[in-house]
C-alpha cells in the first residue's frame, strides 16, 4: 500500500521545551493510523505541524502528502491539500444553524448571493452521509456533543477530505455515540478516507486501528501494524509510560470509617424546564476514608446532582437536605459549601476548572485566597510557597508554578485543579470524570492521589463514564438512571454487567 503521508525528522521547539524530536510518522492510503502516548508526548503538536497551525519554518523535518513535499503556511493551506483536523475542543458556532456551519467561509452563492436551498440540500446530502437525522436549519446547540462530532466530520467531507485527523474524538461521548462515531470511521475508510486517531483509549484504537505509533517525550519510540496480528494493551502501555504497569489501579487498603456526609431526598429541577426533574428522590451516604461511586449513562443526571450539592451551581427548586457528621448543614451557595468542607473538581476542567490565561500558582490559591493574604492582600511569596508544594506533592510537571496553565498538558492540568481544591482543606471531594481525556500513566497518578486523600481520612464521591474506573477505585457504587438511583452495590461484588444490568432494566 502505497504512502499517503511522510513525516521525517519532525522538531518542533518551544522556548526552554523540545516539544517533537525528530519525529517520523508514515500514513498509508486508505488505513486508520493511531498516534498514543502519554499527555504532553507530542502527539497534538505533531497534528499542529501537519495541519499548518504551526507554520512551514516554525519548525525542521519534511512533510509529504501526495507524494510532494509540502510546506503549510496555516490551516487553510492544508486544508486545500484535503487534510482535515478536528480538534478535541469543537470548532462550531452554537447559534447558527448545522447548514451554516457546514458552509462557513465556503457558502454556495447565485449572482452573488448566498444560495441557501443549495446549502440546505447539499448539508441534507452530508448529513446522509454521516447517518445524522436531523434537519440542516437545526442550530447546533440543540445538538448533543455526539451529533456535533458528526457535524464536524460532515463539515470536512464538504472539504473533501483525503485524511482526516481527530484528535480524542471520544472523550466526551458516551459509549453508544462513540461505537457510532467509530463505525463511521471505518465507514469513511472504505470510501477510501484515510484517518489519524490520537485517542487514550486503547479497546477504541484496537477496534479501528491498522497501525499504531507511540510517542513518548516528543520521540517516536515504536510502531506497530495491527494487520500482522493483535497487539496487546500492556505493550502499547509499557511504550507508552517507558515501564510495565501490570496494575491499572493503585491498591490501597478498604477499611471504611463511620459515615461523614449524607445527602438526603434530594430533588433538582431543571434551571429552564421548571417542571422538568433531572434529579429525583436522591439520597446517598459517605464515609470516612471511602471512595464512593457513580456510574451511569450521559444525561442519567450524575453532574446535575453534583453540581447541585456544590452550592446550587445547577438547578432550581432544589428540595431536600445535606448533612456532615450528623448535623445539617448549608449548601446554598458555593462558599458556603467550602466553608462546610466540600470541594468540587469539575468534569470540563477548561471551562470550570481552571483560568488557562493564569499561571498554576494564581489557579491554585483561587478555591482559599485567604489562605494566601495578609490584611486582605495577596501575599506573593507565600502564593509561591503554597503552589511549589503543591506542584512537588502531586509531581505537576511544569517548568515552574509562575507557568501559564494553558501550555501543561491534560494530566497535569487535572492534577492543578486538584491542588486548588486540597488547598482548601476539604473532608469530601466530588471529582466529576476526574481521568477524563488524560492518559493512563497521568490516570496512574491521579488515582494514586485519590488512595493518598482516602488514607488521609478524606470521603470521595466519584463520577466515571469508565465502568473499570469505578470497579477498580471504589468501595462502593451508585447506579443511577434518568435521575434516580437504580441501584448501590459493594464494588467488591460489583461488575461491569451487573452495573449495566441496573442501568438498563431500571423502571422495568
Amino acid at each position: 500500500m502505497d504512502a499517503l503521508l511522510q513525516m521525517r525528522g519532525i522538531r518542533k521547539t518551544f522556548p526552554g521545551v523540545v516539544a517533537l524530536d525528530h519525529v517520523d510518522l508514515t500514513v498509508r492510503a486508505g488505513e486508520i493510523h493511531a498516534i498514543v502516548g502519554e499527555n504532553g508526548a507530542g502527539k497534538s503538536t505533531l497534528m499542529k505541524v501537519l495541519s499548518g497551525v504551526y507554520p512551514y519554518g516554525s519548525y525542521s523535518g519534511d512533510i509529504e502528502f501526495l507524494g510532494r513535499l509540502r510546506e503549510f503556511r496555516d490551516i487553510r493551506d492544508s486544508e486545500r491539500q484535503g487534510i482535515i483536523i478536528i480538534h478535541q475542543e469543537l470548532a462550531l458556532v452554537p447559534l447558527l444553524s448545522v447548514a451554516e456551519n457546514l458552509f462557513l467561509g465556503n457558502e454556495p452563492t447565485r449572482f452573488g448571493v448566498i444560495d441557501r436551498e443549495q446549502m440546505r440540500r447539499r448539508s441534507g446530502e452530508l448529513l446522509r452521509r454521516v447517518g445524522l437525522a436531523v434537519s440542516p436549519e437545526t442550530p447546533v446547540n440543540q445538538l448533543g456533543v455526539g451529533q456535533q462530532q458528526l457535524v464536524e466530520i460532515a463539515k470536512a467531507l464538504c472539504k473533501e477530505v483525503k485524511l482526516l485527523i481527530l484528535d480524542e474524538p471520544t472523550a466526551s461521548l458516551n459509549e453508544s455515540d462513540s461505537d457510532a462515531l467509530l463505525n463511521l470511521l471505518l465507514e469513511l475508510q472504505r470510501q477510501g478516507i484515510a484517518a489519524i486517531l490520537i485517542s487514550h483509549k486503547l479497546n477504541e484504537i484496537s477496534r479501528v486501528a491498522d497501525a499504531i505509533t507511540v510517542l513518548r517525550d516528543g520521540n517516536t519510540v515504536h510502531s506497530y501494524d495491527c494487520r500482522l496480528g493483535t497487539i496487546s494493551e500492556s505493550r502499547i502501555i509499557e511504550h507508552m509510560v517507558g515501564r510495565q504497569m501490570a496494575e491499572r489501579y493503585p491498591a490501597r487498603p478498604r477499611q471504611p470509617g463511620a459515615t461523614v456526609f449524607e445527602v438526603r431526598d434530594w430533588q433538582v429541577f431543571h434551571p429552564e424546564q421548571s417542571d422538568r426533574a433531572v434529579v429525583k428522590q436522591v439520597s446517598l451516604h459517605a464515609r470516612r476514608g471511602e471512595v464512593v461511586g457513580i456510574a451511569g449513562l450521559m444525561g442519567a443526571g450524575r453532574t446535575e446532582l453534583a453540581m447541585s450539592i456544590f452550592g446550587r451551581s445547577y438547578g432550581r427548586r432544589i428540595s431536600g437536605s445535606v448533612r456532615k457528621n450528623g448535623v445539617e448543614i448549608d449548601v446554598s451557595s458555593v462558599s458556603k459549601a467550602i466553608s462546610h468542607g466540600l470541594a468540587y473538581v469539575t468534569e470540563d476542567r477548561k471551562a470550570l476548572g481552571l483560568l488557562l490565561e493564569e499561571d498554576i500558582q494564581s489557579n491554585i490559591s483561587l478555591a482559599n485566597l485567604a489562605g494566601v493574604a495578609a490584611r486582605q492582600v495577596i501575599d506573593r511569596a507565600r502564593q509561591y510557597k503554597v503552589a511549589d508544594g503543591y506542584r512537588q506533592r502531586l509531581r505537576i510537571r511544569c517548568s515552574g508554578v509562575r507557568q501559564k496553565t494553558l501550555h501543561l498538558s491534560g494530566g497535569n492540568q487535572q492534577k492543578v485543579v486538584l491542588a486548588k481544591w486540597l488547598f482548601s482543606a476539604p473532608d469530601v471531594l466530588i471529582l466529576d470524570e476526574p481521568s477524563r481525556g488524560i492518559d493512563v500513566g497521568a490516570k496512574y497518578e491521579i488515582y494514586s492521589i485519590i488512595n493518598a486523600l482516602v488514607a488521609e481520612g478524606k470521603s470521595i464521591i466519584m463520577i466515571s463514564s469508565e465502568l473499570p474506573e469505578l470497579l477498580g477505585m471504589c468501595d462502593r457504587i451508585y447506579v443511577m438512571n434518568e435521575g434516580r438511583f437504580a441501584a448501590e452495590m459493594d464494588a467488591a461484588e460489583a461488575t461491569q454487567e451487573k452495573i449495566m444490568h441496573a442501568i438498563v432494566n431500571h423502571g422495568e
